[in-house]
């Protein structure tokens, strides 16, 4: 049985990092809009952090607990990165703003209206929480994962358990991750004259799934601590792969009508987001 106090406090974790992403609304509060340098250069933190986090951390705890050849270890990459590829296939059957139609006029994907969920719509709300579900469940797994040394070994003493310090720092790695994508949310909901702390709300909405991820992903590596590789590769394999198929993607797209596409703010960005996770390469791993 794993105490109730430890998955309290690993659920604690990933509501931190789910409430992160409302910051990413915060800007509008006292702006109309954020720069697409400034979007850019967010985008660029994000994916370092996300990169140096996987493979500083995860990669390195994941060898630790290795014996032999990591075989564990890279069915976990290969079934995180499946796992955010079939997130992504259904989102694109998702039209956001409206269903996308045939030929025919007919329509081929079901609406997703981001008013709607700004609003509360309960049929929207519940449609787009079963897609983030999927979508989000692997940044909570890195989260449930990177705790599952808690209270058993050295590290940072918080509300009276002793946490792991690659725990620590992947709830800061994850909460700053969410914040661009909160800012992503939030940009067309203030297009559509939305309220901010409705902004606020839909932000957080969207990564609402985090919290049960740790909490599953650490209880299951607590109980059968033999795949702790497994759990270890799945999330640092899921990571990466958001981080080249969508953040990169993302902050192309939006740097598009800038000098040089904003590749030299999207790479000071992720420099600057790298250099913040060179003290994990000084954690401790394995056993």
């Amino acid at each position: 049985m794993v105490a109730f106090e430890a998955l309290a406090f690993v659920f604690l974790a990933g509501l931190v990092t789910d409430l992160a992403t409302g910051l990413g609304a915060l800007p509008f509060f006292y702006v109309d809009d954020v720069s697409d340098r400034a979007t850019v250069a967010l985008w660029g933190v994000a994916s370092g952090i996300m990169l140096a986090a996987s493979f500083f951390g995860l990669a390195r705890e994941g060898l630790a607990y290795s014996s032999g050849l990591p075989v564990l270890l890279a069915a976990g990459v290969v079934v995180g990165i499946a796992l955010v590829e079939v997130s992504d296939r259904l989102l694109e059957r998702l039209d956001v703003g409206g269903a996308d139609a045939d030929v025919d006029g007919s329509a081929v994907s079901p609406e997703i209206d981001p008013s709607a969920i700004a609003a509360g719509d309960l049929r929207t709300l519940v449609l787009v929480l079963g897609v983030l579900t999927v979508h989000s469940f692997p940044e909570g797994v890195a989260v449930g994962v990177s705790f599952a040394e808690l209270g058993l070994g050295s590290g940072v003493p918080i509300l009276g358990l002793t946490v792991p310090p690659l725990a620590v720092l992947m709830t800061v790695a994850i909460s700053v991750h969410n914040v661009p994508e909160g800012l992503a949310v939030s940009i067309p909901l203030k297009a559509m004259d939305v309220g901010e702390w409705r902004m606020v709300g839909a932000a957080v909405f969207s990564s609402l799934p985090q919290p049960l991820g740790a909490v599953v992903a650490f209880a299951f590596v607590r109980v059968a601590r033999d795949v702790l590789p497994f759990g270890f590769g799945f999330a640092g394999g899921a990571m990466a792969y958001l981080v080249l198929t969508e953040f990169v993607p993302d902050a192309l797209e939006t740097g598009r009508d800038l000098p040089n596409r904003g590749i030299p703010a999207f790479v000071l960005g992720l420099l600057g987001g790298a250099a913040v996770m060179v003290p994990l390469l000084f954690v401790h791993v394995g056993p």
